[in-house]
């Protein structure tokens, strides 16, 4: 009876850091949502906005990695637990780099709306890429809350587009400069942007494989696609 209550109270301390990741995956996913707004409308309110919740972005990180020494501390976890808590920690420390990324996309905002950068250039397009970004992150939110392998492979398989899309936009953005040399300072802006908006991706692909390293106990980093297939299964 003794062991099955501690069973109980680690299971629902699991579940409490899984719980704390999420929102903290929440909070990410929408801190992207104001940063994109905020350069398709130019808005510097709600730039300084995702700055103002960058504290608490590191703030929820640092309290999670508390949460998982200290229950690694208390339970010593099996293996299968230990893996999961270890994954966990990759996750927190891929949502507080993507949120860094978005923070820096904000900076960006704010440095070309004090530049007055003309608003003809293609910022618009950058939608695009940020919805993919964004909808990568939600997948792999949602596929981490069910240790969903299936979609883990998904989000791994659609880096591509996200990718091309950025490579897109990139042959665009020269094409500005080539026409018109005063273009080349506020296209290097929206580079680093649209670069921003891509790692915000490559975070989410990294949750994805977290994802497969828990249910499957294989690291799929630097893993062919085929290979991922054939372990996720």
């Amino acid at each position: 009876m003794g062991d099955k209550h501690i069973s109980s109270q680690f299971d629902a301390e699991l579940n409490s850091i899984s719980t704390h990741v999420l929102e903290m995956g929440g909070l990410v996913e929408s801190q992207l949502h104001q940063a994109v707004y905020s350069l398709i409308h130019l808005s510097s309110e709600t730039a300084r906005q995702v700055l103002d919740n960058e504290s608490r972005l590191n703030r929820m990180e640092v309290d999670i990695d508390h949460e998982i020494i200290s229950t690694i501390g208390r339970r010593q976890p099996t293996a299968r637990d230990l893996r999961f808590l270890m994954a966990i920690a990759n996750t927190t420390r891929d949502l507080e780099r993507a949120g860094d990324e978005i923070a820096r996309m904000a900076r960006m905002v704010l440095s070309i709306i004090e530049s007055g950068s003309p608003r003809s250039l293609p910022s618009y397009e950058l939608r695009m890429a940020s919805e993919m970004a964004a909808g990568q992150l939600r997948k792999s939110l949602d596929a981490f809350a069910r240790l969903d392998t299936s979609v883990a492979v998904a989000i791994l398989k659609e880096d591509d587009a996200l990718d091309n899309e950025y490579n897109g936009f990139l042959r665009k953005l020269i094409t500005y400069m080539m026409g018109d040399p005063r273009m080349i300072s506020p296209s290097l802006d929206l580079l680093f942007l649209a670069k921003a908006i891509e790692r915000v991706g490559d975070h989410a692909k990294n949750i994805a494989e977290q994802i497969i390293f828990i249910v499957k106990g294989e690291d799929v980093r630097h893993t062919p696609m085929a290979k991922v297939e054939s372990v996720a299964q």
